[in-house]
C-alpha cells in the first residue's frame, strides 16, 4: 500500500511541490515514488546499525523518523529505548548536520494493555529528547502522530488502516510544510 507515503506524496503533488523519497527499499504502488528506508520489524538498534551507510548514500534533506514500535512489540530493553532513540538522533544529526530530522511519536496499539502503556511511556520521552537536541542547535522537530490516531485506526491492533495512514500523512505533511516554499 505504501503506508503513509502514498498520501504524503499525493499531498505534495497537489501542492505542485516536487518530492523525491530516497532509500534502499522500494515498496508501495507504482504511481508514487516508492523509495524509502522502512524496514518491517526493525528496532531502533537495528536501524542505528545501518543508518550511517544510508545517510552517506542518499544524503536526504529531511529525515522522517517514526521508530520504537518494534522495540515495544519485541519487548526489547524497553527501559533504554529512549536512550537508543536519542543516540540515533545524534548519529543522524552528526552525519548530516544540515538535514532536518522530524521525530514522530509512535502510533497507539491495541495488541495489549501493557503494550499500549509502553507506547505511552516511550512517547512521553520523545518531546524532551527533541528539545534537548534543539537546545544543542540541531535541526530536529517533534511530530505528534500518536494523538492523530485512535485504536479504531488500526487494521490489526498494530498497523494503521488506510484512513490511519492518511492521518499520519497529514501530520507529516503539516510538519514538513514550514520547511518548504509552498504557500498555503
Amino acid at each position: 500500500t505504501g503506508g503513509y507515503r502514498t498520501e504524503l506524496f499525493n499531498s505534495f503533488a497537489a501542492d505542485n511541490f516536487s518530492v523525491d523519497f530516497v532509500g534502499s527499499v522500494s515498496s508501495g504502488p507504482n504511481v508514487v515514488d516508492r523509495n524509502n528506508e522502512g524496514h518491517r520489524g526493525w528496532r531502533i538498534d537495528q536501524i542505528a546499525a545501518s543508518v550511517d551507510g544510508w545517510l552517506s548514500t542518499y544524503q536526504p534533506d529531511m529525515i522522517l523518523l517514526m521508530i520504537g514500535t518494534n522495540d515495544i512489540l519485541q519487548d526489547y530493553a524497553l527501559s533504554t529505548a529512549p536512550d537508543r532513540l536519542s543516540a540515533l538522533i545524534d548519529q543522524v544529526t552528526t552525519r548530516l548536520p544540515s538535514s532536518n530530522v522530524l521525530v514522530a511519536s509512535i502510533p497507539p496499539t491495541s495488541r495489549s494493555t501493557d503494550d499500549q502503556q509502553q507506547v505511552i511511556s516511550f512517547n512521553s520521552s520523545i518531546p524532551g529528547i527533541v528539545d534537548s537536541k534543539v537546545s544543542q542547535g540541531k535541526n530536529v522537530s517533534f511530530v505528534d502522530i500518536f494523538n492523530q490516531l485512535t485504536t479504531s485506526d488500526l487494521a490489526d491492533r498494530v498497523h494503521p488502516t488506510a484512513e490511519g495512514y492518511n492521518k499520519i500523512a497529514t501530520a507529516w505533511h503539516d510538519a514538513i510544510l514550514p520547511f518548504t516554499t509552498i504557500k498555503q
